[in-house]
């Protein structure tokens, strides 16, 4: 008998979070839809845990985490995703950090600038007010009718919107009064 409660209550909190979770995955393909918004998109997959190995240089991506065969094939899924979804994407920006740069291109979204701004907040932990205030004034001054997209780390996007996202994962945001806000967020692989 309490199997079978526990069940039922597990059963029923897992529909609670599918529907959260499809309620969340509306309100970004609607914002982005609409334009005008920012998707702050965690790289694809790169195996090696967080940060990078030591001596590694911006500069050269041999010396870097990179992106594994599953996340080049999950970054062109994703681009081929919201192309099929009609998504405007104005501008592309990326951090310059080769896995960030190689997400962005292989999205096929259009051209790709590379932020430093928007650089690993884990590896340069003595810069991460700035690098987060500088992205936060990008963020704040986009007013594109498409969207901007931004490839960038997680610990960026968890200290703009206390989201970790998942490899992969767009929290889509807009700039408000009350700063950045989520919309909603999009796992697409």
């Amino acid at each position: 008998m309490r199997r079978n409660r526990f069940a039922i209550v597990a059963l029923l909190l897992g529909i609670a979070i599918a529907a959260e979770t499809a309620r969340a995955d509306e309100a970004a393909w609607s914002a982005l839809r609409a334009g005008g918004h920012v998707a702050l998109m965690r790289h694809a997959d790169a195996p090696g845990g967080v940060g990078d190995p030591p001596g590694f240089r911006v500069d050269d991506c041999a010396t870097q985490r990179n992106l594994s065969a599953k996340g080049r094939a999950d970054a062109k899924r994703i681009g081929a995703r919201l192309k099929s979804e009609g998504i405007a994407v104005e501008q592309v920006l990326a951090s310059p950090w080769c896995r960030c740069i190689d997400t962005a291109t292989l999205l096929e979204l259009g051209p790709v600038e590379a932020a430093p701004t928007f650089g690993n907040v884990v590896v340069l932990r003595d810069q991460t007010e700035a690098l987060t205030a500088g992205a936060r004034a990008v963020i704040g001054k986009w007013t594109g009718r498409g969207n901007l997209l931004v490839v960038t780390h997680g610990a960026n996007i968890l200290a703009l919107t206390t989201i970790s996202p998942a490899s992969g994962e767009i929290v889509v945001v807009r700039s408000g009064s009350a700063g950045i806000e989520p919309v909603g967020r999009l796992l697409l692989d």
